[in-house]
């Protein structure tokens, strides 16, 4: 077994306990010694909750028991500095002869090691800075996908630590707890800190990410796209001066969610003159990959294959994909190439009315299909923008995002 000694930093009995279990560890084969010290402030909880978990009774520093490995590390009581002593010198004949002058001086060098150990400690956590990323609409499925993939390290690197903060309103209060417990059990190693926030006013504070997924119900007969476009802009609008307010000057901003990605964007920049316009982005990921997808069940093929699909988007939502550049890569065919021969998309699909009619029209479809994600592709798409902004997309080829442009 180890026995375990426990007590306050400045206690002279402590010391004195624990230089005689220093002797009999350093002399005796089978005596193992841990030592768990307590700040003076901190030891009647500490002693009063380890007392309660185990059915003992003890008041005073040090408290020591012996932990029986063979019993599932079971704890058996031997008591104070007293009953240590008889127990040293009954089982191996060794008492201890210290002075209470040298016990005061010992436990005054316990406590000032114990502080400068709490100092370092508190040092290096601080030396820590996970990266703040703050997640607006965050009740919605898709933050649900979402945390997990931020977690595991790689969208921004295994030896990056970051905290989430969830926002939404209060009414949701109950979900994000829910979302945080979750994620708090399943110990991500990098996941620094998770929490709920459904105060408007505590929004974005030391932010570097901010996602957001905040989406308008639509529905075309009750209301009209002004309607809407006000709706969104009526959100921005309240976002964006707090995040000038208190987000990190670099903050890196992305518009995600089913609906209105890239006016969201556009009414963040325009309410928040400050906020650095190429920090600004909406993700296009979702119809990029869902057209991929399309296309390669139309060619019977891997849609990992497919390469360099173009969206265009403008502010009311409405998307086009462009096949112009689109290359097949892998593609088993008549014409044979090394893995990395690219053909044109257009070349191989020779029924050219299938693009005319079917693929096009398809993109309302598409859009209807990212539009009722339930989270999946969504989340998806957020974590491969982010990964893409942080360590560079796959070089060569195109990858479509909504930015901000002055020009044509």
């Amino acid at each position: 077994g180890v026995a375990v000694f426990t007590g306050k930093a400045n206690c002279p009995y402590y010391a004195k306990a624990e230089l005689l279990a220093d002797y009999l560890q350093a002399n005796l084969p089978d005596f193992r010694v841990h030592k768990i010290t307590q700040h003076p402030d901190k030891w009647e909880q500490w002693l009063h909750d380890i007392c309660e978990t185990n059915g003992w009774e003890h008041r005073q520093s040090p408290i020591i028991w012996r932990e029986l490995l063979d019993r599932g590390g079971k704890g058996l009581l031997l008591g104070g500095v007293n009953d240590f002593l008889e127990y040293a010198q009954h089982y191996y004949g060794i008492t201890s002869m210290m002075l209470s002058e040298e016990m005061l001086d010992i436990a005054e060098e316990n406590l000032q090691a114990y502080i400068e150990i709490e100092k370092e400690e508190e040092e290096i956590k601080s030396l820590i800075k996970p990266l703040q990323i703050w997640i607006t609409s965050a009740s919605a499925p898709i933050c649900y996908q979402l945390i997990p993939l931020l977690a595991n390290g790689e969208v921004f690197g295994m030896t990056t630590d970051i905290s989430i903060h969830l926002l939404d309103s209060d009414q949701f209060k109950e979900v994000l707890c829910g979302i945080v417990m979750e994620a708090e059990d399943m110990a991500f190693p990098l996941l620094h800190s998770i929490s709920a926030h459904t105060e408007i006013d505590e929004a974005f504070i030391q932010a570097d990410i901010i996602i957001v997924l905040d989406d308008v119900l639509l529905n075309c007969e009750v209301q009209s796209v002004g309607n809407y476009i006000r709706e969104v802009s009526d959100i921005c609008q309240v976002y964006a001066p707090l995040i000038e307010k208190n987000a990190k000057s670099e903050v890196r901003v992305i518009s995600s969610g089913k609906t209105f990605v890239n006016l969201k964007a556009m009414m963040i920049m325009t309410y928040g003159p400050s906020i650095k316009t190429e920090n600004v982005i909406a993700v296009a990921t979702s119809w990029e990959s869902a057209a991929k997808a399309t296309l390669a069940r139309k060619l019977n093929t891997n849609a990992a294959g497919v390469k360099d699909v173009i969206v265009w988007g403008n502010i009311t939502g409405c998307n086009y994909i462009d096949l112009s550049h689109a290359k097949l890569y892998g593609y088993n065919c008549a014409i044979w190439g090394p893995a990395n021969f690219p053909r044109p998309v257009l070349n191989m699909i020779y029924d050219s009315e299938w693009i005319h009619s079917e693929f096009l029209s398809a993109q309302n479809s598409l859009n209807s299909r990212v539009s009722h994600c339930v989270g999946m592709l969504p989340a998806h798409a957020v974590a491969t923008v982010l990964r893409y902004w942080y360590h560079g997309s796959p070089p060569g080829e195109i990858v479509s995002v909504g930015v901000f442009t002055e020009g044509k």
